[in-house]
């Protein structure tokens, strides 16, 4: 029948290729979940070890400092925009980076990413492979916890 497998569908007998689209893909899916995750500490560094190598190999270029959207202490900051594929990333900067990218100004509300199908788990286990970077034991998935219900008082009981 078909032959030809694509790119995003499980493959449950070899883990997918560390392609310059797949690794900018799973860096896309873990940076969207780490914007709502409770501890997202694990998965930004992930995405910022994972382009650091993508930069180091020559797999992704810096293209320029952005003002960033969410400055720290209400300060102007900025950050390096990531060109990996055909997805951009911001990271933080270093010194030499206010020193030798050109200062492209505002973000531009007119770009988006392409649409990524990947799961979080598949994407995080594609960059850790790549980067050979494991969470250590406080980044580890918290246990959930059990559910209590909620005591209720009597009007003018302390809940204390």
């Amino acid at each position: 029948m078909h032959n030809k497998s694509y790119s995003n569908q499980r493959k449950t007998d070899s883990p997918i290729e560390s392609s310059i689209e797949n690794l900018s893909r799973a860096i896309f899916t873990v940076n969207r979940h780490a914007k709502t995750a409770p501890d997202p500490k694990f998965l930004y560094t992930l995405k910022r070890k994972a382009l650091e190598k993508l930069i180091t190999e020559g797999k992704a270029t810096k293209k320029g400092l952005h003002f960033s959207r969410n400055p720290k202490n209400s300060r102007q900051q900025s950050d390096v925009l990531v060109l990996a594929g055909e997805y951009y990333f911001h990271l933080p900067p270093s010194k030499e980076d206010f020193t030798e990218l050109p200062h492209l100004g505002e973000l531009n509300d007119h770009y988006r990413n392409p649409k990524a199908n990947m799961s979080l788990s598949v994407a995080k286990s594609l960059l850790q492979r790549y980067t050979n970077f494991q969470p250590t034991d406080g980044q580890k998935n918290h246990p959930k916890r059990q559910y209590q219900k909620p005591v209720f008082k009597k009007l003018g009981e302390s809940y204390l």
